[in-house]
């Protein structure tokens, strides 16, 4: 065994001990420290008349004090993770102890004991007592580090706390094969100094040749308050530098999480958003669930199933689980059932289309609240599938708000889309009829709020699985448009406000979450790739195909026409607007559900059109309507219709073709159909 192991394990067995051996050094610490006060006080030479005084105050110090330092609880404490706050009690205990002590020997002791002893005597013992454990902590940190065998070169780009506790952590933590080099901060200001003995090379633009001069194999990024644009940049120069690159999370995961060396992960494309933390107020969100049964349906989506795991944090009285498809529904009931094993998780299959199934399972339940997160969301899927978007958004979510209604549901909840604002496509402007049936219904006792957000990354069909696909498999990876942006927040972050925008709205109310700066789906798409460990551009290609149908490339969170009010939560604000008429209501209802029946394409966008004013249907959709007007559009040329467009097919396609028009003659990405379109097409 090398001299190097032996004192590293031998350190190891003494901190082991610690309580016992920290009990026993400090009491032979107070012995040592009387006898040396009297040996400097008397030049090393001792007459024999002073030993009286000698055992005195060695038996009177060291019973105090080792009385004095165990109320102070310094037998309990670790050396080797000793700092500031222990050697402040350590001041205070010794201060405590000198000064008890000496009131003992000056009112009980032999006559003629020196003043003078009493402050050589505190003076050893503090510096003695400090000493050793700052000692022991040096040789553990020692220690450690010098027994890693073929330890990474790693710098740490950040030097705050961060930084600093991640210093800390791979000096004591064998875990942690790392051999700190230095630090990387572009605080100019930093450079040159030494932060723990470890000094700050430079910013992070001189990041390629400090890898290159001090043989760096790896960078640990340390700045979890970073935004997405700098994070980017550092994300970059690692690449430029040709080293790998690791980050350690937020301050408040630290904390709350595990240990920080099972923290350190590859950087995520969620870090590149740069998204502060979400604040939810849990008193609130505890109060409206704890003890009650919730109802989510989608519950088996990439929402819904996160909704249910977060709801189950707070301890309701049960979940149900409403979800049509059977193989999801069955993996997040086994997944809730081993993690909330104290939650009861009800999985119920069903779709909201079904009146009937959705009133025997609230009967069954009486849940007090619904989460309504079921829904069709692609875009270019809806585009080709309209009759199917209008049964499952618009009439499935009539039947599941009507049913919580006279089943004597609290609060419903659904999820909305940025894409109801100003929709040019079938999906959004769904959405957007359901949040005006919500609104419209708010006059009872349920409480119905709509909950609207962007994009959610990771969630089903998302651009992320889809990149990281095309990416495994060597590429290209397919980008609509340069200029395409989008609104992007984490799944947890979306469900988290979304149970924050329960509680926080009150009613006939469409609250619209902060989705922070959109984001550019080409430099996501960089990104990823750079993740990877690829070239963008290299080793990926990047094609862009050009949009799809009923894509715009700027979505927004609320229209132009739409004030919103903060709330409390910094994050969410509220939108107060009128939903339709209930008479306007049902009568639009019965139109939509006769469209649908009939399968006519052409009178179903009609009257999504009049319903949603700024709804702009796409070209693509308006020519494929005209080229194909339905089965029945014959049969009903001399019935009419009840949405007002005329009362043939004919004028139905001129309508049609009117928004053709208007549309190739404006801009489709931006702007909406004067509201007088369709009176001038009749």
């Amino acid at each position: 065994m090398t001299l190097s192991r032996w004192f590293a394990n031998a350190v190891r067995r003494l901190v082991v001990r610690t309580r016992l051996l920290s009990r026993f050094a400090q009491f032979v610490i107070f012995i040592l420290s009387a006898i040396g006060a009297f040996l400097l006080r008397f030049e090393f030479v001792i007459q024999p008349q002073s030993l009286h005084q000698l055992c005195f105050a060695v038996a009177t110090w060291a019973a105090i004090k080792s009385l004095v330092f165990h109320l102070h609880g310094l037998h309990r404490g670790w050396w080797r993770f000793v700092s500031t706050p222990d050697l402040l009690r350590i001041a205070s205990a010794n201060a405590a102890g000198s000064l008890a002590g000496g009131l003992v020997i000056l009112s009980f002791g032999p006559h003629g004991f020196p003043r003078s002893l009493y402050f050589i005597d505190f003076l050893l013992c503090a510096m003695a007592t400090t000493g050793i454990r700052v000692a022991v902590r040096l040789l553990a940190e020692a220690a450690a580090s010098g027994n890693f065998k073929g330890a990474q070169r790693t710098l740490i780009y950040g030097g705050g706390a961060a930084g600093v506790m991640l210093l800390r952590e791979s000096r004591s933590n064998p875990g942690l094969n790392y051999s700190i080099v230095g630090f990387i901060d572009d605080d100019l200001t930093k450079s040159g100094l030494r932060i723990q003995g470890v000094p700050v090379l430079g910013p992070g633009t001189e990041l390629a040749g400090l890898a290159v001069k001090h043989h760096v194999q790896l960078v640990l990024i340390a700045m979890p308050s970073a935004s997405g644009i700098e994070m980017t940049r550092v994300l970059q120069l690692c690449r430029e530098a040709g080293v790998r690159f690791r980050t350690v999370p937020s301050m408040a995961d630290i904390v709350e999480g595990p240990a920080l060396a099972a923290q350190i992960r590859e950087v995520a494309v969620e870090d590149l958003l740069g998204r502060t933390p979400v604040r939810l107020e849990e008193d609130q969100v505890r109060a409206a669930l704890e003890g009650k049964v919730v109802m989510v349906s989608g519950a088996a989506g990439s929402i819904g199933s996160e909704l249910c795991r977060q709801i189950a944090r707070f301890h309701p009285a049960g979940i149900v689980g409403f979800e049509i498809a059977e193989s999801p529904l069955f993996e997040i009931d086994r997944e809730l059932r081993q993690d909330f094993p104290s939650v009861p998780f009800y999985p119920e299959i069903g779709s909201i289309q079904n009146r009937t199934r959705l009133d025997e399972v609230l009967g069954r339940y009486s849940p007090s609240v619904i989460y309504h997160a079921a829904a069709y969301k692609h875009v270019p899927l809806m585009e080709t599938h309209i009759f199917e978007a209008i049964e499952n958004n618009v009439i499935g979510t009539y039947n599941l708000a009507v049913a919580a209604a006279e089943n004597g549901v609290e609060d419903f909840v659904m999820i909305s889309s940025d894409k109801a604002v100003r929709p040019t496509n079938v999906m959004g402007a769904t959405k957007r009829v359901a949040e005006l049936l919500l609104l419209g219904l708010q006059n009872g006792r349920t409480k119905y709020v709509a909950v609207r957000f962007g994009n959610v990354l990771g969630s089903n069909g998302s651009v992320i699985p889809i990149f990281k696909k095309q990416i495994a498999s060597g590429g290209p990876v397919t980008v609509t448009h340069p200029d395409m942006r989008r609104f992007f927040m984490t799944i947890p972050e979306a469900c988290q406000l979304v149970l924050q925008a329960g509680v926080s709205g009150k009613g006939g109310q469409i609250c619209v979450l902060d989705m922070g700066e959109p984001v550019k789906i080409v430099d996501l798409a960089r990104n990823l790739i750079l993740l990877s460990g690829l070239r963008p551009g290299e080793d990926i290609r990047i094609e862009f195909t050009g949009m799809r149908p009923g894509e715009k490339l700027y979505e927004e969170l609320s229209g132009m026409f739409e004030d919103t009010a903060p709330t409390s939560h910094e994050k969410i604000r509220i939108y107060t607007g009128n939903g339709m008429p209930e008479g306007d209501m049902l009568t639009w209802l019965d139109c939509l559900r006769e469209i649908c029946e009939a399968r006519d394409a052409g009178r179903l966008v009609l009257a999504l059109k009049e319903i949603v004013i700024d709804y702009s249907p796409s070209v693509h959709l308006l020519k494929r309507v005209i080229e194909h007007p339905g089965r029945h559009a014959t049969a009903r040329q001399a019935g009419g219709a009840r949405t007002g467009h005329g009362r043939g097919a004919d004028r139905t396609i001129r309508s049609l073709g009117f928004l053709i028009d208007a549309t190739e003659s404006s801009n489709p990405e931006t702007a909406g159909f004067p509201t007088s379109s369709l009176s001038s097409a009749r």
